[in-house]
C-alpha cells in the first residue's frame, strides 16, 4: 500500500513538473515572438510600436500635447507624445465643407502649444495634405503611434495594421473582406467593433471599410455617417 501511494505520489509531481516546463517554455516563446514582431505599412515599419518596446513606452509617464486643425470636416484635435500620437477626434461642430474648383480644400493649425514633438507635427503635416492635397500623402512621412489599442498582436490591432497596410487611398473594402484578410472570415462584427476602437481615424482610414452591400456602412457609432461619405467622395475625386 505504501509502495502504490509512492508511485502515485511521484507521478503526480512529474505531471506538475511536466506543466510547469511546458507553461515557461510557451511564455519564453511567446516573448521571442513579441520581440520581433514587425509591422510593414505603406509608410514603412514605423506606424505601429510594437511588443515590449510599446509596454515599456506605456509604463513610463507621457506628457501628451494636443493640436487644434481647421479642417474641412470641421475641428479636428490631434494628441501625442514625443513617442507618437495617440489620438485623432473630429469634433463634427460644423457641417462637411462644399467642394469647389474654384475654392481648394484647405486644413490650418488653429491651436497649437509653444513646443511640440516631431511625430505629431508629422501627423499634423500628413492632415494637412490629405485634406489639400490628397494624392501626396502616399508619399509622405508617416508618424508613429503610441495608443494601447495598437500594441501587439491583439485582433484589433491586427485588423488596424492590415486595413493601413492593404486598402489604399481612394479603396474600399467590404467588413467582411477585413475579417478574411484578418484570417478569421466569421469575424465580420468583430471587424466592425476594431472599426469603433480606431483612436486614430483618417490616419488608420476606417472610412473605407463598407457593408457588402455596397453601402457606406456606419461610422463614429452612427453620428458621423455624412462624414464617412464624404471621406469616400473627397477619396474618389482625389484619385481621378
Amino acid at each position: 500500500m505504501v509502495v502504490v501511494q509512492s508511485v502515485r505520489t511521484f507521478l503526480l509531481s512529474e505531471r506538475i513538473s511536466n506543466i510547469i516546463n511546458d507553461f515557461n517554455s510557451s511564455h519564453a516563446n511567446m516573448r521571442r515572438e513579441e520581440k520581433r514582431t514587425v509591422v510593414e505599412t505603406p509608410y514603412g515599419s514605423k506606424g505601429f510600436i510594437q511588443g515590449s518596446k510599446m509596454k515599456k513606452q506605456r509604463e513610463s509617464q507621457c506628457t501628451q500635447k494636443t493640436i487644434s486643425l481647421l479642417s474641412p470636416l470641421g475641428t479636428i484635435q490631434v494628441s501625442g507624445c514625443e513617442n507618437g500620437v495617440h489620438t485623432i477626434q473630429i469634433l463634427m461642430d460644423v457641417a462637411p465643407a462644399e467642394r469647389s474648383s474654384e475654392a481648394p480644400l484647405s486644413c490650418v493649425v488653429n491651436d497649437s502649444p509653444a513646443e511640440t514633438s516631431p511625430e505629431l507635427r508629422c501627423c499634423v503635416e500628413w492632415l494637412q495634405a490629405y485634406f489639400s492635397e490628397p494624392q501626396t500623402t502616399g508619399s509622405l512621412p508617416f508618424p508613429a503611434f503610441h495608443h494601447p489599442a495598437l500594441q501587439g498582436d491583439a485582433f484589433t490591432s491586427r485588423v488596424l495594421q492590415i486595413l493601413l497596410r492593404d486598402v489604399k487611398f481612394g479603396e474600399t473594402v467590404s467588413y467582411k473582406r477585413l475579417a478574411e484578410m484578418a484570417g478569421n472570415p466569421r469575424a465580420a462584427r468583430a471587424v466592425g467593433g476594431a472599426m469603433r476602437k480606431n483612436p486614430v481615424p483618417l490616419l488608420i482610414p476606417c472610412h473605407r471599410v463598407i457593408s457588402s452591400n455596397g453601402q457606406s456602412g456606419p461610422y463614429m457609432s452612427g453620428r458621423g455617417d455624412h462624414l464617412k461619405q464624404w471621406l469616400l467622395t473627397h477619396e474618389s475625386e482625389g484619385k481621378a
